[in-house]
């Protein structure tokens, strides 16, 4: 039994210790509460992590700005706090970042952060009482300084006109939680994909006037065309990566409630949709996700995703990994669960290093935004 035990002692001991750091921690730092993470790379291997800083409290809406803190250490550390947006007392928020890699004018690759300003809560702009812009900052250095804001809402956005028409009456309209991305191959190499979700029309009933979208960039920001819908009516928060030969995934959250399961979208010419459907292989409680290409093999991406991967609560942070472009997920690693309401909700996911991923999420409540690390199988 000595032998038994001692041995256990040891296979414990070797287990692996997963640090989690603290990036953003509420009520500190002149911020009520941080909340909706996003991360990217620098071809120098600097982390830029993102987030809502928001002032007066926790809610959604109020006077919200989005903050940075960067990492040169693989997120072992992390600096102070830099302010890439603000809106007076108004929202600037849904921080959706991306490293343009292809712009011969930024040989060490430009920034791009994509973001909302808003004028009133979600519930009155789904009435048609309020506003909701998009618009994007740029840094050249790393995120060192920051151009001035553009708005590019009227490229990106249909607002009501006359004559009415209820597709043209975009009414909430939200960039991706998380990071927008950029195609690495092919004939679509460079562009910039901004995964969204709007309202159309009145409020219906189990939000089925929600659609998912996008809109997209071919150089390098001056000009934006908006993608087809998604026509799963319900379609909200979305992310976006890149497949094979051409091809777009979109990732969706279903706020009809009805099913527990993410939405999955294909495109193959990042404009229109050949198929939606339900992925029964990713269980979600209603909250975001995070989906990355971690590269490709014989034609095909192996993408990494992130969820609560819950049909209650916003708990059980699962990562998953596919080499199959997502028609199984083959490697699952449990990165927090402790069976309460609220303890892992929305996350950001990035390549660090070899089959290395890093994850920001929100924790305890949205107490706190953390980072942390883990391996995956070749």
């Amino acid at each position: 039994m000595k032998k038994i035990f001692s041995t256990v002692i040891v296979l414990i001991a070797c287990l692996p210790v997963w640090a989690q750091v603290t990036v953003y921690q509420s009520g500190t730092e002149g911020y009520r509460s941080f909340r909706i993470p996003g991360i990217v790379k620098l071809p120098d291997g600097t982390l830029l992590a993102f987030a809502e800083g928001r002032v007066g409290d926790a809610n959604d809406f109020g006077d919200i700005d989005i903050v940075l803190k960067k990492s040169t250490d693989k997120g072992k550390t992390w600096s102070a706090l830099q302010v890439v947006a603000d809106n007076k007392n108004m929202q600037a928020g849904n921080p959706a970042p991306v490293v343009d890699l292809t712009d011969p004018a930024y040989p060490q690759g430009r920034v791009f952060l994509f973001y909302n300003t808003g004028n009133n809560h979600e519930s009155e702009v789904r009435k048609g009482k309020g506003l909701r812009e998009a618009w994007y900052v740029a840094s050249g250095d790393g995120g060192k300084t920051w151009d001035a804001p553009v708005n590019i809402t009227a490229m990106v956005h249909r607002p009501k006109q006359a004559p009415y028409n209820f597709q043209e009456d975009w009414r909430c309209f939200f960039n991706t939680p998380g990071h927008a991305m950029q195609f690495t191959t092919g004939k679509y190499k460079g562009r910039i994909y901004v995964a969204t979700n709007h309202s159309a029309g009145d409020p219906q009933p189990r939000f089925m006037e929600y659609r998912a979208g996008g809109y997209y960039s071919d150089d390098h920001g001056k000009t934006f065309k908006i993608s087809e819908d998604v026509s799963f009516p319900g379609g909200n928060e979305a992310i976006a990566a890149e497949l094979g030969n051409d091809k777009l995934m979109l990732n969706i959250r279903n706020q009809q409630k009805n099913v527990k399961a993410r939405i999955i979208a294909i495109s193959s010419d990042g404009r229109s949709w050949d198929t939606a459907y339900f992925d029964h292989q990713l269980p979600d409680p209603v909250c975001q996700g995070s989906l990355i290409t971690l590269g490709f093999k014989k034609g095909k991406a192996i993408l990494a995703f992130s969820n609560a991967a819950d049909t209650l609560n916003r708990d059980n942070l699962t990562l998953r990994i596919s080499k199959d472009e997502g028609k199984t997920w083959t490697q699952n690693f449990r990165i927090d669960s402790i069976g309460a309401k609220n303890n892992s909700a929305y996350s950001d996911i990035i390549a660090i290093g070899k089959r290395e991923i890093g994850i920001l999420y929100e924790k305890e409540n949205y107490n706190r935004i953390i980072f942390t690390t883990r391996k995956y199988r070749k």
